[in-house]
């Protein structure tokens, strides 16, 4: 019987070590394909080394890697590219909004500035910003605030803790309800949705950068609530010059933050 219990209990550790390990796997691998070396456009450099390699065996195709991702790497560097797909993502978003039916105001986490320790996290530039538009709505809405955010990575603290700590502490605030345990979009929302189940609310008002809002609207829908989205300023896309066509360091990093949300749209449509 000792036996018996004995090879039970290896048998669920290994399962359970089995699950984890996995776990960790899908998380470094989605860790990668979202922000690492295999995210576009940060994807065209890692190419472009692969094709300098392979052409000391296959000169053609390695010459042909190579000149196809500095293409690709080029044209993701100038504004006139990443403005368009700015502008792509944000006609997605509804522009005349009625806030009559909404019950919260939810403030999706985005960025930590990681310390030596818990003490030493600060809110990230990007949620800052956010809840500086939180703060606009509550001041013209009066509805009560939700914060959503877990702890990712080397963060010491969720984002979500330090947001209602900053919202009530420098912009006045009232946080009601606080959210600690998302990692991603789709689990604000569904997280979200689990916090609020025992309240008569079924919309809410959500605060996120422009080219974030489609993915987050989306999620809310998907896990049965509607969510009407903060009004933003909406960038406007035209060619002015040829500066536009020209490489840029800023453009470059609104392509990836742009391409970041397409193709994770597209994994929420096909996973979730």
């Amino acid at each position: 019987m000792a036996l018996e219990l004995s090879f039970k209990f290896s048998i669920g550790a290994t399962k359970a070590i089995a699950l984890e390990t996995s776990s960790c796997l899908g998380d470094s691998m989605r860790s990668l394909v979202s922000y690492g070396f295999l995210a576009p456009p940060t994807l065209f450099i890692t190419l472009c080394l692969v094709g300098a390699v392979t052409a000391l065996v296959w000169w053609r195709i390695g010459i042909a890697i190579v000149l196809v991702s500095t293409l690709c790497l080029y044209v993701a560097a100038t504004p006139a590219f990443s403005s368009y797909l700015a502008y792509q993502l944000e006609t997605e978003i509804p522009e005349n909004v009625d806030f009559t039916d909404a019950g919260a105001i939810v403030v999706l986490g985005a960025d930590v500035r990681s310390g030596g320790g818990r003490d030493s996290d600060r809110i990230g530039p990007a949620s800052l910003e956010r809840l500086v538009l939180a703060a606009d709505a509550y001041r013209r809405l009066h509805l009560p605030i939700l914060v959503s955010g877990g702890r990712i990575a080397d963060w010491h603290v969720a984002v979500a803790e330090l947001m209602k700590s900053v919202l009530e502490g420098y912009f006045g605030g009232p946080v009601t309800w606080s959210e600690q345990e998302s990692r991603t979009t789709y689990e604000n929302a569904l997280y979200t949705a689990q916090l609020l189940r025992g309240e008569p609310i079924n919309t809410v008002v959500i605060i996120a950068q422009r080219e974030d809002l489609p993915r987050a609207i989306w999620s809310f829908k998907r896990v049965g609530m509607r969510a009407i989205p903060w009004p933003t300023p909406r960038r406007s896309w035209g060619v002015d010059g040829l500066e536009d066509f020209l490489p840029d360091s800023k453009a470059f990093q609104e392509s990836f933050h742009a391409l970041h949300e397409l193709i994770g749209s597209l994994y929420y449509r096909t996973v979730y």
